[in-house]
């Protein structure tokens, strides 16, 4: 297996030709005629899949807890030639979550697609018993909460979307093992297991819900710490951190007929980091090192 640093650290964002291509350089619009709905699309994971759905023909309702972020991410769309609308939106509160909701029935007609993004996360105190009630809360009022709130608010739309009715929940490595920050990984498991209880509940009603659970993701939240992100590189198999668009592009897929038959699924898009643990076998002389030719 390669070794750290040989996968090159910048691969093209879209993987061949763009976004939604064919492989031919030739653009692929699966979401023609589709209305999204994004949760913490603001700036990061959210804006870049915002941005991917809209490249591949749907009309985007992006909501942020930041009105003026998701308004200036809708803008950047719309200049390029997209459909875009965005909406300020406290997933903490039922009334938001239904008012967004209804903001993309009332703008689009419609809603086919719900991908809740929108989280919470606070650093670990040095002593568990340190952590603070209200920090707690809030991780996973957001993280989880959120989510069961716009979940419960778009269900009635996307049962209504002629077979086509999606929810892709924005999950996280720390749902699956141990990463740190207890909070937001409870309510990323939690996550897990809502996706899982849902999709079987929605199946009957022909939606479809599923989870990616990105590892370290180069997102605004990184800034200013690229030597932290270089050190994360090296423990990941394929060699590099993540960029939004590579979970955009998961998203999307789950989203899309090419899932169509894929509903309950926690889909790690995680550079390998969760199949093997890089320091045991590095330390037992188990990872070939870069070649020096």
């Amino acid at each position: 297996m390669p070794g750290p640093g040989m996968i090159p650290a910048d691969p093209p964002p879209w993987g061949g030709g763009g976004p939604g291509a064919d492989g031919k350089g030739h653009t692929v619009r699966r979401f023609e005629g589709y209305a999204v709905m994004l949760t913490g699309a603001g700036r990061g994971i959210g804006e870049v899949t915002a941005r991917r759905f809209a490249d591949e023909g749907a009309r985007v309702l992006i909501t942020d807890q930041d009105g003026e972020r998701a308004a200036k991410a809708a803008a950047s769309i719309r200049a390029d030639g997209g459909e875009a609308e965005s909406l300020g939106c406290d997933v903490a509160r039922r009334a938001d979550a239904e008012a967004a909701v209804a903001h993309a029935v009332s703008s689009f007609g419609r809603l086919d697609v719900l991908v809740n993004s929108a989280h919470s996360c606070h650093v670990d105190t040095p002593l568990f018993e340190d952590q603070a009630d209200d920090e707690w809360q809030q991780d996973i009022d957001i993280t989880l909460g959120g989510a069961f709130r716009c979940s419960r608010a778009a269900l009635p739309q996307l049962a209504a979307a002629d077979g086509r009715g999606a929810i892709v929940n924005v999950g996280s490595v720390n749902g699956l093992q141990d990463f740190g920050n207890h909070a937001y990984s409870a309510a990323k498991a939690g996550l897990g297991s809502l996706t899982r209880t849902l999709a079987a509940h929605a199946a009957g009603r022909g939606v479809r819900v599923n989870l990616v659970a990105p590892g370290t993701i180069r997102t605004p939240g990184w800034d200013g710490r690229e030597d932290t992100l270089r050190r994360a590189a090296e423990v990941y198999p394929l060699g590099r951190v993540g960029e939004p668009t590579d979970i955009a592009a998961a998203i999307t897929f789950l989203a899309s007929s090419d899932a169509a038959w894929i509903t309950g699924i926690t889909l790690p898009v995680d550079g390998g980091i969760t199949t093997t643990n890089v320091a045991v076998r590095r330390a037992f002389g188990h990872l070939e090192t870069p070649s020096e030719t």
